[in-house]
């Protein structure tokens, strides 16, 4: 199929599995929540391994890099492509943002706050909390679909649970509740695992001493701390 529709089909099959997921696990708050979430994607897990079309461990070899936009912007450049993955990342980012600082986004603060309060105000917190669950899987799938775009392939790795708990260790290091600290925690799980390559499965161990450290030391993340410092600094005396 053409890249666009591919990755529009990425956006959707992430947004309809999370609709699923989310109706079931938005009923439980804490670690029961986390378990359900947990066990849905054991579920995806061992499901790509049986189902014929995935090639089960094999994974999805040889996708093919084809031009958008009817050839107009020719991707096998790794230039080209570079700006392109930089102006999914960017239209995702501000949209992330855009949601946030809409009245949508100022709900979903207030549940977070205080639920039972936003219920007695008489806002929905299911509906929005399942939306808000919804969101978040396509964003991931527009990520996943990106990515099988650039390395021309697709693996059980995508699925596992070492991926989703990458996600939660970026969230913590950079630090949770802001825009910013996500993006920060990615580029340092990331480079951690290009420079330390040569350590092997060492890596692993290194990621649980920081994860350790940042939820013992630094609960607010890296730009959460900077954030405190900042503004302490800055307050009059």
């Amino acid at each position: 199929m053409p890249p666009e529709l591919g990755l529009l089909a990425g956006v959707g099959g992430a947004a309809l599995l999370g609709l699923v997921t989310g109706a079931l696990a938005i009923r439980r708050q804490g670690i029961y929540f986390a378990m359900i979430t947990l066990a849905f994607a054991q579920m995806v897990y061992f499901f790509c391994i049986q189902a014929p079309f995935t090639h089960g461990e094999d994974g999805l070899q040889g996708i093919v890099r084809k031009p958008l936009l009817g050839g107009l912007i020719p991707t096998k450049d790794d230039r080209v492509l570079y700006y392109v993955v930089l102006a999914i990342f960017l239209f995702g980012y501000g949209a992330i943002y855009r949601f946030i600082h809409s009245p949508f986004g100022q709900v979903l603060k207030a549940i977070r706050d205080n639920e039972q309060r936003a219920l007695s105000l008489g806002y929905e917190a299911d509906r929005y909390k399942l939306l808000a669950f919804v969101l978040s899987a396509a964003v991931a799938g527009l990520a996943g679909a990106t990515k099988a775009m650039v390395v021309h392939f697709a693996t059980l790795t995508d699925v596992s649970a070492g991926t989703s708990g990458e996600v939660v260790l970026m969230a913590l290091i950079g630090g949770l509740g802001t825009i910013t600290g996500p993006v920060i925690g990615a580029f340092v799980v990331i480079a951690m695992q290009d420079y330390l390559a040569f350590v092997g499965q060492l890596v692993l161990v290194i990621q649980g001493v920081i994860f350790v450290v940042i939820v013992l030391g630094a609960r607010r993340g890296l730009v959460g701390e900077f954030s405190a410092w900042w503004k302490a600094r800055r307050r009059p005396e």
